[in-house]
């Protein structure tokens, strides 16, 4: 038997967390330099989505349907009409996208933590008041989070700090870091203190 404070719930839904946001993180990891390797990371970013989302997309999963429309728009403009401005900010337009989904979720009274906890919970919890708030906060979180990625793709703009590319990338991936483990953290303290409770 499990005990309570077992971590096996905790990486089960981490894993489902990185599931969700795998055609970004292979998005990250993969567009590299190159308008060659921009075009197959847009293009399995794509696939990904539609494959490891199309559950996701038949239910009406506001991030994934985000996350759908903007690499089929980066698969028209990049690979089909080479549309050179468009990859000259893809950092910036990926991460506005994505904060911009984030933000219009909660906006639409549907934050898209919620619509993806619900999968693991019985119906009769889903009206949870706790529940609806805890996703809410969690929502505004990874919302802020990957504003802050918008701002320092801006800040890469500028003239104001001129930090070599890897720095950037580095602090990418802080802030997936820290938005993966604040949602950890967070839903562990929730589901101890509902057994305490029980």
């Amino acid at each position: 038997m499990k005990s309570p404070e077992s971590i096996i719930p905790d990486l089960k839904e981490l894993g489902g967390l990185i599931l969700g946001f795998l055609p970004w993180l292979l998005f990250l990891f993969l567009a590299g330099k190159t308008i060659a390797s921009l075009e197959k990371a847009i293009l399995l970013s794509l696939c990904t989505c539609l494959i490891f989302g199309f559950r996701e997309l038949r239910l009406g999963f506001i991030l994934t349907w985000g996350t759908l429309i903007f690499f089929s728009f980066c698969a028209i403009t990049i690979n089909f009409f080479h549309l050179m401005w468009v990859a000259m900010y893809m950092d910036l337009l990926s991460n506005s996208a994505l904060a911009f989904v984030m933000w219009l979720t909660l906006l639409m009274g549907e934050p898209f933590v919620l619509q993806y906890a619900r999968r693991d919970l019985p119906e009769e919890r889903w009206k949870d008041p706790a529940f609806i708030q805890g996703c809410r906060q969690m929502t505004i979180v990874w919302a802020a989070l990957m504003t802050l990625s918008v701002a320092l793709s801006i800040l890469r703009r500028t003239t104001l700090l001129s930090w070599p590319g890897w720095v950037y990338f580095g602090l990418s991936l802080v802030i997936i870091i820290s938005g993966l483990a604040y949602t950890t953290v967070f839903k562990r303290g929730k589901r101890l203190k509902r057994l305490r409770d029980k």
